[in-house]
């Protein structure tokens, strides 16, 4: 990996076209399950593209491992595939980005609000 793209992020383009390559693969079920799997897992504002690639290429092989062995998508994650995310992003309560926007405003008004009464 050159300099140029860690800069740019163009290493995690060509992971995330490769990843879409191997989703495409999937049949129809696990498909959707890995889509419903990066909408859940994007909601996480804990993550950066760096630390985000590694989660989704083991999710995105346990879906392709679910489809060798021949199990559905519900035996692999069972119904609660928020839940499935929720557990990869460090569990309930993981922040998302609601959160960090949340705290960010609240930090906002209470430095404003300082600034007018003293």
């Amino acid at each position: 990996m050159s300099f140029w793209d860690t800069i740019t992020g163009n290493d995690l383009t060509r992971e995330w076209k490769a990843f879409e390559v191997r989703a495409q693969a999937l049949p129809a079920e696990h498909r959707a399950a890995w889509d419903q799997i990066t909408a859940g897992l994007f909601r996480y504002g804990d993550f950066t593209g760096r630390n985000l690639m590694p989660i989704l290429d083991a999710a995105l092989g346990l879906l392709e491992e679910a489809v060798a062995d021949g199990q559905s998508v519900q035996e692999v994650l069972g119904d609660d595939i928020p839940g499935f995310c929720a557990a990869l992003a460090g569990g309930e309560g993981a922040r998302t980005y609601r959160d960090r926007w949340r705290e960010q405003l609240n930090r906002t008004v209470a430095r404003k609000l300082s600034r007018l009464g003293g």
